[in-house]
């Protein structure tokens, strides 16, 4: 490790600086804070801790970046342009970024290399082609006389993004591309666990020619700069992915001044496992929804309902997948899942799979931590719940199976089942019936739902949930359009 860090990456031979104004700066405080990798405990990093002041230098920059800047001349296909030049240079740069988000998650580098490189390239081109397609349309008004009336579509703004530790390279992407395609400007706020793959990023923004200010990058605690950035007055949209009870307190925090709010919060989702299903397959992807990475997703399917008839084929085949798992640091060829975040994070999940025992479920496989440097827990596959546990009702974030089985009750039971929780996220349905499919595809309250298939992202499609798993939806014609306004015009003609 002390070898590849000696000559791999360079960002991290010196403390890490924040993005304003097209300039790489300390936190006007100077205090900073110990970047860790989670595989092994180490540090890897110092990271500036920014607060109110530096928030407000990054909008004063972005409002000069909107207001008066190149950014508002520049043709929509000029933005296209350097939306696919950063797209390319992610790409030609994936092995350092891949590096970066396995050192900074422990998630496995293969798998940051193949998922989340790409998908941050994959999420640019895609949004690149919005900047030159968002339009308003001409109206029909029954007004006497004769009118000209039309709609516009303008930028929102400034928009302040904070993202989340589980994805940080992938989900900073993610929330800046549609922003900037719709002609915003951008302070973006890393978790503070998560830095290195959205300052590298900001790196790679300054070498494709992003003018200054544009997007700007503020790396601190959230009750600090993340609060700073949500109560800031010259903000005029908040876009947040995290907890839901961060999330409440944003939508309080951002009263102020009315600014729009889009959040994508936890998730508890369902599964269901019909007795008709390709078990082999559904096995799989069960098992890939939960243990992938780390069970650190919002839309993992935490919540297992497989049919009696193939109950205990479906649970043993699970938990035979959960105990052939590699469970190593993300640098080891062979891992197939990484740590948890942190020792806090360990420590959350152990309680609730205790709180679980106490509650008189059982555990078939998994349930411990795994002794040795790192912050890893084994995948866990739990049976004999009932909706009343925690283990059930609140979202864990970690490679934990909670397994309910149903037998031959109406499909509107079972989907009333699957719909007990104050989350509605994701879900997933395994059946060949097509009947059955379509009629719990309408019955469940879930804002993504997939049928006989592992995973189903896809950027064309408007991701987000029902009940507090969040508002509004990112990814899409409805996530670019989500960062800009609305105008009517109507010019009378008489």
């Amino acid at each position: 490790m002390n070898t590849l860090l000696k000559t791999f990456p360079p960002i991290l031979n010196q403390p890490l600086k924040m993005l304003i104004d097209g300039q790489w700066v300390s936190s006007q405080s100077g205090a900073t804070l110990s970047v860790i990798n989670p595989s092994n405990g180490q540090v890897i990093a110092q990271e500036s801790l920014g607060g109110q002041v530096d928030v407000d230098l990054a909008v004063q920059a972005a409002r000069r970046a909107l207001d008066s800047g190149p950014w508002q001349k520049m043709r929509p296909s000029e933005r296209t342009r350097l939306m696919l030049k950063l797209a390319d240079t992610i790409e030609q740069n994936g092995d350092e970024l891949a590096m970066l988000e396995t050192l900074n998650t422990g998630k496995p580098l293969k798998m940051a290399r193949a998922f989340d490189i790409s998908m941050a390239a994959e999420c640019l081109r895609y949004n690149a082609g919005w900047a030159t397609k968002l339009h308003g349309e001409t109206r029909n008004v029954s007004l006497p006389g004769e009118w000209h009336a039309f709609t516009l579509r303008e930028p929102v703004g400034v928009v302040g993004l904070i993202v989340p530790w589980n994805v940080p390279l992938a989900m900073a992407v993610s929330k800046i591309a549609p922003a900037i395609a719709a002609g915003c400007t951008v302070v973006l706020k890393p978790a503070e666990l998560t830095p290195l793959t959205a300052l590298r990023l900001g790196e790679l923004i300054q070498e494709v020619g992003f003018p200054a200010g544009v997007i700007n990058m503020v790396t601190g605690l959230g009750h600090e700069a993340g609060q700073a950035i949500v109560s800031h007055p010259g903000i005029d949209k908040i876009s947040f992915t995290g907890s839901t009870a961060v999330g409440k307190s944003i939508l309080a925090a951002a009263s102020g001044n009315l600014k729009r709010v889009a959040l994508e919060l936890g998730g508890k989702s369902p599964v269901f496992i019909f007795a008709d299903a390709d078990l082999e397959r559904a096995m799989d992807a069960a098992a890939r929804g939960i243990f992938g990475n780390t069970g650190q997703v919002c839309a993992a399917g935490s919540r297992l309902f497989v049919h009696k008839k193939v109950a205990d084929r479906v649970i043993e085949g699970i938990a035979q997948r959960a105990r052939q798992l590699k469970v190593a640091s993300g640098l080891s060829p062979d891992a197939e899942m990484g740590p948890v975040i942190s020792e806090r994070q360990r420590e959350r999940v152990l309680e609730y799979i205790a709180s679980g025992r106490e509650d008189g479920a059982e555990i078939v496989t998994g349930g411990e931590a795994i002794q040795g440097e790192g912050f890893f827990v084994q995948p866990t596959v739990i049976v004999n719940t009932h909706p009343r546990m925690k283990i059930v009702q609140e979202e864990i974030f970690g490679p934990v199976l909670s397994t309910q089985i149903f037998d031959d009750e109406s499909l509107e039971q079972l989907a009333e089942r699957g719909n007990d929780s104050i989350y509605g996220l994701s879900s997933s349905i395994w059946t060949r019936d097509l009947r059955t499919a379509h009629q719990m595809i309408r019955r469940l309250k879930a804002g993504n739902v997939r049928v006989n298939a592992a995973a189903a992202l896809d950027f064309a499609m408007p991701f987000g949930g029902y009940k507090q798993s969040g508002w509004g939806r990112e990814n899409g014609r409805e996530g670019v359009e989500a960062y800009t306004e609305l105008k009517s015009v109507a010019i009378d003609l008489n």
